[in-house]
């Protein structure tokens, strides 16, 4: 199906911009400010603020729940919302469970009614060169570091691990362990200095569990611009916000914070799974997304 999305208000980054979206075929076909000589069906988006889906950072998936607590968990914690993906981990404690893990978490998701990536946590001593090849072959995203302190930083074998990350350049995440805000700040400062030098790719602090992930870190681990962005070319995944009194200086984050009660529309790669308070539940219709690249496109 063909179709115009009128005059909407589309937030990048923290500016609002108005223009029209040409949609074919489940993808934004054509961005311009106006298709006037054009005769598709037309739907008016200027009263709404539209935005890219969001993508959460959720590292908890329940467990061997039954059916319906897990439909109510997609719900609550994703469709309402507006989330159409979610990234999430899996903890290995071995290099040769890392398959079996990751193919039972797969197994577990395929119920979801979203898209979902799954990355690794990982303690220091699995972080080496042979784990690094496995996880570029099984195409793992994001690989979690749980971080002690930094005099451990200084032991690991970064050289060695750069090789072993290349060409499909996962970035290191950080989960800092350490309880006393003195010691775990100290270990910030040296995984970033010490990452930066030894050019391995990272991301630089933590990330907020069941929180957006900024568009900075989804262009490092690939996500972006396969996935939330709209864009020519990209798929036909966004959200509508009443938009009110609303000025046109907004940001992404604060709408997901402070205005979910003006979220209106949700639709996720050309179907309509919210609608005001009516939310289309499809087991299933998530599928587990592959990234080729990770690293490829980044926007500083």
């Amino acid at each position: 199906m063909t179709y115009i999305i009128e005059d909407a208000n589309v937030l990048k980054e923290d500016k609002l911009e108005r223009i029209s979206l040409l949609i074919k075929d489940e993808r934004f076909h054509s961005l311009r400010s106006t298709f006037k000589r054009f005769t598709h069906m037309r739907v008016n988006a200027n009263s709404f603020i539209m935005t890219k889906p969001h993508i959460l950072f959720s590292p908890q998936i329940p467990e061997d729940a039954s059916f319906p607590m897990m439909k109510q968990y997609y719900i609550e914690e994703f469709l309402n919302k507006g989330c159409t993906m979610f990234l999430t981990y899996v903890e290995v404690e071995k290099e040769h469970l890392l398959k079996p893990i990751l193919n039972k978490m797969k197994t577990r998701l395929l119920n979801s009614p979203i898209d979902y990536c799954i990355g690794v946590r990982i303690q220091p001593k699995l972080l080496t060169p042979s784990f690094l090849r496995n996880c570029r072959r099984e195409k793992v995203p994001a690989i979690f570091v749980e971080v002690e302190d930094d005099e451990m930083l200084e032991r690991l074998p970064w050289g060695w691990l750069r090789e072993a990350m290349f060409p499909y350049n996962s970035p290191l995440i950080p989960i800092f362990k350490a309880d006393k805000a003195r010691m775990k700040n100290r270990a910030k400062l040296r995984w970033t200095s010490l990452l930066y030098e030894e050019k391995i790719p990272f991301i630089e602090d933590e990330l907020v569990p069941y929180g957006p992930i900024s568009h900075l870190h989804l262009c490092k681990m690939g996500i972006y611009p396969l996935k939330s962005g709209i864009h020519q070319g990209g798929e036909v995944s966004y959200n509508f916000y009443a938009k009110e009194d609303m000025g046109n200086n907004i940001m992404e984050e604060e709408l997901f914070q402070k205005y979910n009660d003006r979220l209106k529309v949700t639709v996720h790669k050309g179907t309509v799974i919210r609608a005001g308070l009516d939310v289309l539940f499809r087991p299933g219709f998530g599928e587990h997304v592959v990234i080729n690249t990770p690293n490829f496109f980044i926007m500083e």
